[in-house]
């Protein structure tokens, strides 16, 4: 989300409120950016990439821009691995992968990932709360009873949108799996 401003990780205090809703309310939506020792928080990887750069004076090369494009030749790269791969090599678990491929995957996924949460902290985004932001967009964008199973982009479901059609059994050119 592009308003989305770094605030730094939550205080231990933050981190304790936001677990504990009280009596009769839900739970208080945590900070997006989690706990820095929880195993699945960004902080770490970014720490350890901002060390790395720092260590070998990079950082006058990874400004946003540069930042941009080094990401996007890593998402090339991952392209590259799926290029010509038959369609059931391309499904979900990737059957057929020899380990070696699955590892060559797994590097060009973490440079994507590096890339992006390097590019993220040069542009003072809150990564992890941006992408919690634009969760909750798209559940307001695409509500649950009338974009399951659908492909259609959310407009499709604004006001004065009707899926009365699909639920007909009609298809149309450009969505004809909905």
């Amino acid at each position: 989300m592009a308003g989305a401003q770094w605030q730094g990780p939550p205080s231990p205090s933050q981190t304790r409120s936001a677990s504990r809703g009280r009596p009769g309310h839900p739970p208080a939506t945590p900070r997006a950016v989690a706990h820095p020792q929880h195993p699945h928080s960004l902080d770490r990887p970014r720490r350890l990439q901002a060390e790395f750069v720092a260590e070998r004076g990079w950082g006058q090369f990874h400004q946003p821009r540069n930042l941009l494009l080094a990401l996007v030749g890593e998402v090339g790269e991952v392209a590259e691995l799926f290029q010509w791969r038959a369609e059931p090599e391309a499904r979900a678990g990737l059957p057929g992968w020899a380990p070696g491929e699955r590892a060559a995957l797994a590097e060009e996924l973490s440079d994507v990932l590096l890339y992006l949460v390097s590019l993220a902290q040069q542009c003072r985004v809150d990564l992890p709360r941006a992408a919690l932001r634009k969760l909750e967009r798209n559940r307001a964008r695409y509500p649950a009873d009338r974009a399951h199973g659908s492909a259609r982009k959310y407009t499709h479901y604004q006001a004065g949108a009707t899926d009365a059609p699909r639920r007909a059994g009609a298809t149309d050119a450009c969505c004809p799996q909905d």
